[in-house]
């Protein structure tokens, strides 16, 4: 098992899937955006997740019209959904009664901004997601602030994250903080290189 919470982003492969689960990954997300570049049609989604269990499975969507959220959604039997705008938050929380992920751009906010969003909406989510737009790096004043905020808040950072010694650092310094990583691309079915994400995964593996 993982020592943190992680939470796999842009699950498009059942390599991906199946080894993340088995790791004891908690959430795979999943993009239901037909425009996105990691959209994962309802089929393959069903092909999918036939394979696993135990593992929260996340509709990720930046769709802004909540009607257009809850047809999208109709043919993928998720446990949790991931949005962009926090004024949605409420609707669909009232409307379909599932777990809610903010996901928040790390780029647009400071740290006292940060603050007041996530005190703002923490009864409304179950977790925030910081990612960079940009492809910030995980600097010393953004380790310490999403640090301190995971104090208060269920964090998950999802940018700067190179390799397994910046992910050790973190979670060392900062128990209750939780990690959020990307899925990729199969080389072709059934054959996958993890990378970065294998030493991640392993480098939280409890001891």
């Amino acid at each position: 098992m993982l020592t943190n919470t992680v939470k796999i982003s842009n699950v498009s492969n059942l390599s991906d899937a199946r080894y993340c689960a088995g790791m004891g990954v908690e959430m795979l997300g999943f993009s239901i955006d037909e425009n996105a570049a990691a959209y994962i049609s309802p089929k393959k989604f069903e092909d999918i997740c036939s394979w696993l269990a135990g593992v929260t499975l996340v509709a990720e969507t930046s769709l802004t019209d909540p009607e257009k959220i809850i047809q999208a959604l109709a043919p993928y039997p998720v446990h949790s959904i991931q949005v962009t705008e926090s004024n949605l938050l409420g609707y669909l929380k009232s409307e379909l009664g599932l777990p809610l992920i903010l996901r928040v751009s790390a780029d647009q906010y400071d740290a006292g901004e940060m603050e007041l969003l996530m005190s703002r909406y923490a009864d409304d989510v179950a977790h925030f997601l910081l990612e960079s737009d940009d492809d910030s790096p995980l600097s010393d004043e953004w380790i310490q602030t999403s640090g301190n905020l995971s104090k208060e808040y269920p964090i998950l950072v999802g940018f700067g994250l190179e390799n397994e010694s910046t992910v050790t650092a973190l979670t060392t310094l900062f128990p209750k903080i939780g990690i959020a990583l990307k899925g990729s691309e199969e080389i072709r079915p059934g054959f996958k290189d993890f990378g970065s994400m294998m030493d991640i995964l392993e480098a939280l593996e409890e001891n």
